[in-house]
């Protein structure tokens, strides 16, 4: 009896190990506190998963963002997550200057980002960056399209911002005397209410953020800016070096993302999931079948 149950338990230790040895690893990723990150993280989690054979782990909502994230990246603790460009250069590589070219920042990061052992395999075609909106009839009824159209009507208009905003040095003063605007009145605001107050009139513009979800669920004008007055922040992969090279079909997977969300597709995804309802990993996955990336 004994040499039964001795037998039984090598049995149950060997296939315990012959498991764990079989076991494969995932490639972890990571993503910051806000519904984009969520979204975007799914699409290329679910892209990886459909392109190849590897497993996939997303960590989400990690708190304080890339202050947090990018030191466990580093350290391996995570595999890659999605960045955005102005924020590397800012946070990451504590630039005080802020490079004006696109291009030329994006340089500059792949060569400093290559000394840390990571790399960016491109952008997803979209920015998320600063913006102003206005409700379409005002839009409509002053003939507002760009920053220059704003700026021209701005003693009729109300502008309402956060304090942050309201009260940055580079922020409402730096944009008015940029484009010469001169509005009727100001109003600060929490972020939160920004939007009420659009909508109901309280105020006639406010500053957003490009992606916002807000924006396509009032049917708000974003206007164009025509003086190339905020920098943009393109979105695209951060990924360890050694990762690509341990899972050497990766790159190729996450490079089909460049240059294939625009700033209306994200915004769009960012509504279905904050003011439609619906889960985040399935917008990601329509979003996929729509392109032809993903099958049903």
């Amino acid at each position: 009896m004994k040499n039964t149950k001795k037998g039984m338990i090598l049995m149950l230790l060997a296939a315990l190990f012959m498991c764990a040895c079989g076991k494969k690893e995932s490639i972890q990723i990571a993503s910051k506190p806000m519904t984009e990150q969520y979204i975007l993280t799914e699409i290329i989690a679910q892209l990886i998963e459909e392109e190849t054979d590897y497993e996939v782990e997303i960590t989400k909502g990690i708190g304080g963002g890339t202050t947090n994230i990018h030191p466990a990246l580093e350290k391996g603790e995570f595999d890659l997550y999605p960045e955005y460009t102005r924020t590397a250069w800012l946070n990451v590589l504590k630039k005080e200057e802020m490079e004006k070219d696109d291009a030329v920042l994006y340089d500059n990061l792949l060569s400093e980002y290559d000394q840390m052992g990571l790399t960016w395999t491109g952008l997803y075609g979209f920015s998320n960056t600063y913006g102003l909106a206005v409700r379409k009839e005002t839009a409509e009824q002053y003939g507002l399209s760009t920053y220059s159209d704003l700026a021209a009507a701005s003693g009729e208009l109300i502008f309402g911002g956060n304090p942050d905003y309201m009260e940055l040095e580079t922020g409402y003063t730096r944009l008015c005397e940029a484009y010469n605007m001169q509005f009727k009145d100001t109003r600060q605001m929490e972020i939160a209410l920004k939007y009420e107050a659009l909508v109901n009139g309280e105020v006639d513009v406010i500053n957003a953020f490009t992606t916002d979800a807000q924006l396509a669920a009032n049917d708000l004008v974003l206007l164009a800016d025509d003086g190339s007055f905020f920098e943009t922040f393109m979105a695209g992969t951060v990924v360890r070096k050694d990762a690509l090279e341990k899972y050497p079909e990766l790159r190729g997977v996450l490079e089909k993302l460049n240059g294939l969300i625009t700033e209306e597709e994200m915004q769009q995804m960012n509504y279905e999931v904050e003011v439609g309802g619906k889960e985040d990993k399935e917008v990601a996955r329509q979003f996929l079948e729509n392109k032809g990336l993903l099958h049903s």
